[in-house]
């Protein structure tokens, strides 16, 4: 009874691990190859002046435009964070954006709104989801 348990605490920690190991490379994998198509857009964030793009997701609720960080990898929610004057392709330009975090009520409505299957969940790890909202430099 001692060694199965033993080996079924071996075969689970070893499971963790394959696991693990495919959810770094997926996510890794994905972060190489930036794919675009349907909904997504290509932001650029600032960090010491240095410019970043990444592309994201383009979500739009009740006619505003939200993004999320669903992905362990997450240096440009950070950088939009410190540096809030981001910069968002559409239509083949960049156009100045403010990024914004949601809160309250409205946070409640786009977690709502922005639903991501479990085997998504799954492949990437199931990471905690942050959103911004896009607002127009008026």
């Amino acid at each position: 009874m001692r060694k199965l348990t033993r080996w079924t605490l071996i075969g689970l920690c070893g499971l963790l691990v394959i696991y693990a190991g495919y959810v770094a490379y997926a996510e890794a994998r994905l972060g190489y190859l930036q794919p675009q198509g349907g909904s997504t857009i290509v932001i650029a964030t600032f960090d010491d002046g240095e410019r970043h793009e990444r592309v994201v997701r383009l979500t739009k609720i009740d006619g505003e435009n939200y993004i999320a960080a669903q992905h362990w990898p997450r240096a440009w929610y950070r950088q939009a964070l410190a540096t809030p004057e981001i910069e968002v392709k559409m239509d083949n330009l960049f156009e100045p954006y403010v990024a914004v975090v949601p809160m309250g009520a409205e946070l409640a409505m786009v977690k709502e709104n922005y639903q991501m299957p479990l085997g998504f969940r799954f492949r990437t790890g199931f990471p905690p989801r942050r959103f911004l909202r896009l607002d127009d430099v008026e």
